[in-house]
């Protein structure tokens, strides 16, 4: 009995946890992105990109990304790129940095 509920425990966890949707940046403030993916370390965020779909629904493609405060956050063979996304105050505020393995014409060849 105490399994099954410990069972049902996690997965209603588990399933109330992947349903949440991460802030939307053109709802915020720049200040507000660039704070909080400063005061969390890292922050998953959103925001809408391209045209809305043919459907008549008027939605649109939705672009999710994982934003760092620093290099430190990074894997060990990732670079981290200053990234822009738009926001309800600027259409490019310098959010925070993606972390991305580095491509061939990434290093500087002599």
């Amino acid at each position: 009995m105490t399994r099954r509920l410990a069972i049902a425990v996690c997965v209603v966890i588990a399933t109330s946890a992947g349903a949440q949707t991460p802030p939307s940046t053109p709802r915020m403030s720049c200040a507000d992105a660039m704070a909080l993916v400063k005061r969390d370390g890292s922050a998953v965020l959103s925001w809408s990109v391209g045209k809305a779909d043919r459907s008549g629904r008027g939605e649109q493609p939705v672009k999710t990304e994982r934003f760092v405060s620093d290099r430190s956050l990074c894997g060990l063979t990732e670079i981290a790129e200053l990234r822009f996304v738009p926001t309800r105050d600027n259409l490019e505020c310098p959010v925070g940095y993606r972390c991305r393995e580095p491509a061939y014409g990434d290093w500087d060849w002599p």
